[in-house]
């Protein structure tokens, strides 16, 4: 039989370093470094002189950028500095989706000119399903930012 009068209540521990809150922008910097970095110390002295430049310029840059990134407090991006972007993506959905139709169009008539149109719809029917979902995920994207006040 077990007594259970004997035992003690676990000590309270305090986590005082937890409560201190990252901002996730450093920590893609810092972690993006910690891989970059040594990836690009062991590449340099491998690849060819000119190659090897140009990766430690592009290094750089990756540095300079991601440092500019951290910057930004995301706390104080609204919904009024996100409208813009949103409706990017969504005409960025739809336009992808229509031009990829189009081309999908144009491929199946220039190499399958012998087929008929339900014979290659039938054949190429997933490739049009991804295209006219994507241009759907679109147009609910732009919807969804027409009916925001």
């Amino acid at each position: 039989m077990m007594d259970f009068k004997t035992q003690t209540a676990p000590k309270k521990i305090e986590i005082t370093q937890l409560a201190v809150k990252r901002q996730p922008l450093k920590l893609l910097r810092d972690t993006e470094a910690l891989l970059r970095r040594p990836t690009v110390a062991i590449l340099v002295p491998i690849l060819p002189q000119r190659m090897g430049n140009q990766l430690l310029g592009a290094s750089s840059i990756a540095d300079d950028s991601l440092k500019e990134l951290a910057s930004v407090n995301l706390e104080k991006i609204g919904d009024l500095e996100m409208r813009s972007p949103r409706i990017q993506i969504g005409l960025s959905f739809v336009g992808f989706g229509a031009l990829m139709i189009v081309v999908l169009l144009l491929y199946l008539n220039t190499i399958h000119p012998e087929l008929s149109t339900v014979e290659l719809w039938r054949k190429y029917w997933h490739q049009y399903v991804w295209f006219v979902s994507l241009g759907v995920a679109g147009m609910f994207i732009l919807g969804r930012e027409a009916m925001r006040s």
